[in-house]
This record gives C-alpha cells, sequence and structure tokens, in this order.
C-alpha cells in the first residue's frame, strides 16, 4: 500500500528527509515517531501530494500509496484514495456550520445527497461530534476542532489516511473514539493509517510498525513493541515508554487536596466569573483563587471551557460579569503580570526571527536582559534556530518560540493552553524543568492540559472543569490511574 525508496527532501539548501525507505501494507497501522522538526509532517506531506505539488521542495527518491506516484499524481487525485489530518487542524476548516465542513468532500466528489449525508452521520458520529453539526467550527474548543477535521477526512472514505498528531488536543473521551473509530476502520475495513504520535501509549492498541526519525534520518524502525521496549532508545530520540495503562476519568485519578492559604492575597483572583462569546456563556460563576509559587494543572474535557478562562484570566476576553483581579488589581499588565501561551503558536507569531521573537516583550518593556534571554533560549532549545523564520519551523518548535517569548518576561503567572502539540518528551520535560525552576522562584504556573503524565510528573493542585464550572480541586492520588471515589473533595464552589 506504501512503498517509499530512498525519500529524500530538501528545502533549499536545508536537508530535512534524507534516504528514507519505508513499506506498509494495506489494513497495517505506522506510527511516525521522533523529535520534534525531525522531518515527521514532512513525510506526510510528501505521501499527500502536497510535497512537491503545493508546498515547493526538492524531492529525490520515489513514493507510492494506494496504488499511485504521490511525486507525480495531483494532489485532487491523490484526496480520493488518500485523507490527511494536519497538525493543526484550524488550516482544514472553513465552513459556517461542522455539517457542510464534513459533507464539502463527498460534495466535491459529486456524490448524491443521500450517499453524502449517510457518510456525514457516520464520520461525525464516529468522533462524538454528532450533536454539534449545527454548530460553528469557530465556536469550537481546539479538541473538538480535531475531531471534526477527523470526521472530514474520515468522510471520504479513504484507502490511506494519514494523521499527524490527532490525540494531542484530545481529552479522554475523544482519545478513546478517534483510536477506537481507527481500529474498527484498520479491522473491518483495511485502512491503512500512517499515525504521526508523540504520545505513543494511546496509539499502542493500534500500532503494527513504528518508524523513529532523528534529524531526517531513520533512527529505528520495526514492530512497534519490539523497537519501543529499548529504554536506550526512548532516551536517546526523546520518547515516552508506551506503557499499557488505561484512560481513566479525572475525577478518578483526583484526591483531596486541603484547604488553601487564608492569609496570603491570591495573584489571581476570579470572583463569580462568567465569560464567552457573542454575549453566550461558555463559563459560568467561576471562582478561582491562584497563589504566587503554585504549580496548578486544568483539566477536563473538550469544550468545558478551559481556554476561554485562560483568555479571561489574562485580559483577553472582556467578562460577561463578575471580576478579574491580579495582585489586588484590575488593570493587569500584559505579559508581566500573566503570559498566556496560546493553543495554536502561529497566533502570537509575528517577528522576522526567533530571536527577534523572543527578545521582542522585554525590549518592548525596556527590560531587555542579555542572559535572561539567553536562557531562555537555551532552556527552550532555540540557541541554533535563533535566526529562523518562526513561520518555517515545525508546530514543535514554534510552540517553544511562543513559550521562551513568555518566560523571558519572568511573569508573575505563566498560563499553558495545551503546550504538548508537536513537543517529543524530551522537548517537553525540558521546557516544563524550566517552569518548575521558574515555579521554585515564586511564578505561579497555570497548565491546561489533557496530557495525564504531565500533570502527575509537575502539577501539586489539579482542578476538575466540566460543563463550564470548576467542580473539584485536588491533586492527583498517590496510587495515580486507580479508581478512588471523589468524597473530601475540595469543592470549587464552596
Amino acid at each position: 500500500m506504501i512503498h517509499v525508496r530512498d525519500l529524500s527532501v530538501s528545502y533549499g539548501t536545508n536537508p530535512v528527509l534524507q534516504n528514507i525507505n519505508v513499506h506498509v501494507n494495506a489494513g497495517e497501522c505506522l506510527v511516525v515517531t521522533g523529535s520534534s522538526g525531525c522531518g515527521k509532517s514532512t513525510l506526510a506531506h510528501v505521501l499527500t501530494g502536497l510535497i512537491p505539488h503545493s508546498i515547493p521542495a526538492h524531492v529525490t527518491g520515489s513514493a507510492q500509496i494506494a496504488g499511485m506516484d504521490a511525486l507525480c499524481s495531483s494532489v485532487d487525485t491523490l484526496s480520493q484514495k488518500v485523507g490527511i489530518v494536519f497538525q493543526n487542524p484550524r488550516t482544514h476548516l472553513f465552513h459556517l456550520r461542522v455539517e457542510d465542513e464534513v459533507a464539502f468532500g463527498p460534495r466535491n466528489l459529486g456524490m448524491d445527497e443521500a450517499e453524502a449525508s449517510a457518510r456525514v452521520d457516520w464520520a461525525l458520529n464516529a468522533v462524538g461530534l454528532t450533536e454539534m453539526r449545527e454548530q460553528k467550527p469557530a465556536n469550537l474548543s481546539g479538541g473538538q476542532i480535531q475531531r471534526l477535521a477527523i470526521a472530514a477526512a474520515l468522510a471520504m472514505n479513504p484507502k490511506v489516511l494519514v494523521l499527524d498528531e490527532p490525540t494531542a488536543s484530545l481529552d479522554v473521551p475523544g482519545t478513546q473514539n478517534v483510536i477506537g473509530t481507527l481500529e474498527t476502520l484498520k479491522k473491518q475495513y483495511g485502512l491503512t493509517i500512517v499515525l504521526i504520535e508523540h504520545r505513543l501509549a494511546e496509539v499502542r492498541r493500534l500500532a503494527d510498525h513504528v518508524l523513529v526519525l532523528d534529524e531526517g534520518r531513520i533512527a529505528a524502525q520495526g514492530q512497534f513493541d519490539e523497537v519501543l521496549r529499548d529504554p536506550s532508545t526512548l532516551k536517546r530520540y526523546g520518547l515516552r515508554r508506551p506503557t499499557a495503562e488505561t484512560l481513566t476519568d479525572w475525577s478518578r485519578l483526583l484526591a483531596p487536596n486541603g484547604h488553601h492559604p487564608e492569609d496570603q492575597q491570591p495573584l489571581l483572583d476570579l470572583q463569580n466569573l462568567t465569560a464567552g462569546y457573542d454575549g453566550h456563556p461558555i463559563i459560568r460563576d467561576i471562582d478561582l483563587k491562584i497563589y504566587a509559587g503554585e504549580f496548578v494543572a486544568l483539566v477536563g474535557d473538550n469544550g468545558t471551557g478551559k481556554s476561554t478562562l485562560a483568555l479571561a484570566a489574562a485580559g483577553l476576553l472582556k467578562p460577561i460579569a463578575g471580576s478579574v483581579i491580579v495582585n489586588g488589581t484590575s488593570r493587569p499588565r500584559p505579559g508581566l503580570d500573566i503570559a498566556l501561551l496560546f493553543q495554536n503558536p502561529a497566533d502570537q507569531l509575528f517577528t522576522d526571527s526567533v530571536d527577534e521573537e523572543v527578545a521582542f516583550g522585554p525590549r518592548n518593556y525596556r527590560s531587555f536582559d542579555s542572559e535572561i534571554h539567553e536562557h531562555a533560549l537555551t532552556s527552550a532549545d532555540l540557541h541554533h534556530l535563533r535566526a529562523r523564520r518562526p513561520f518555517t519551523l515545525s508546530i514543535g518548535q514554534q510552540q517553544r518560540t511562543a513559550l521562551a517569548a513568555c518566560i523571558a518576561l519572568r511573569p508573575a503567572l505563566v498560563i499553558l493552553d495545551e503546550p504538548t502539540l508537536g513537543q517529543d518528551w524530551r522537548h517537553l520535560q525540558q521546557l516544563m524543568d524550566c517552569l518548575v525552576r521558574l515555579n521554585q522562584q515564586g511564578t505561579a504556573i497555570l497548565l491546561i492540559t489533557h496530557d495525564y503524565k504531565l500533570v502527575h510528573h509537575y502539577a501539586k493542585r489539579v482542578i476538575l472543569m466540566e460543563k463550564g464550572r470548576l467542580s473539584l480541586d485536588g491533586k492527583i492520588a498517590p496510587t495515580a490511574g486507580s479508581r478512588i471515589h471523589t468524597e473530601g473533595f475540595v469543592h470549587a464552589a464552596s
């Protein structure tokens, strides 16, 4: 089904892939992993014909997929047999309704309305978005947008599906829906799947083979469990151990956290906060205090309002009701009091180089310090990329650039909205360890994530959000992963 031989790709004089050889049989699942910037997305673009037809690049070697030559066949011809879900799913979307987004591909192929509607119904049900078919894609959460992009690809009934980090922004139910759907498609319909992933535990039950890339070359290749059982391979290439742990609801992973200080002024104080868009509340009656030096994780399913809370707390979204108090004032200084790392790093990158991006905030506040600047670049592993334009970087590298720009200002509170996108475990640990050092110096951290391992490793306090309200305030239970009762929690409303 997929035959790649001696494939090399370069952008100008910059080699990205070198001498790649891959063979995938029909009905198999290949997982492609490796450190951010190693060429994984470039391989996906070759398999779907985007390189060289839409993205200029110098390509040598060959790539056969679903009986077609990916280097010679047009993108529209390939799209009828090969589907792709991009790392940034927002780049897929342009319709005003979820249903129309999923229907676009089948309708564009000239299918009759009955068949197109049947495909839409099936695809939406497969990813758990049936009840949102009339919604505007622009109003969906990041995880819901990810599921919508997957549904749009599934509706084309492809022979091969290429997915670039499909679980990165998904909650537990969403991840279970998507992996379960892919597993069914693979077993019952013989769908061939190429998964680009850093979260290896989530895709373990689906994977047959794994391809590990390192600086554009094949570092390891073979049976999934056989290659990834070697601890030295995991450590050398910054990979997570693909444990067999079961995805569990957050409420079953938390334990009581006692009481928070009464005699200390909170750094962030959300009082009866209601916020949303176009006058429609997404979060309601939020009462939350975060103190200097705390490391807090905000967790919950997609669409519960976590990103809305982050925007309101950072002063980027005006509340419908209630108030946001930072260090005793309702007028916080952007970037200095609270810095926010957006879910999509492209939304906050705008200069001509990584170096300028990281220096912009401090220079704007006339507080530039070369030592702090160099430390921010080092912490984010960006020294070798400092002269590059941010939009020529991989998504993971863009994420690290945006975070380095945030921490270069040494803010009192750093909010990170899903920082795992595009990040291998080594770089993620490096960034989080940097945040830990800031935290130890008094900076508060609010981490918004679905990543259980990240929360378990770093967060000292965990807040669960459900249906736009804060429901539980606790910490990861000592016996993490086991089922525990919720009695005795500090309830957020109290």
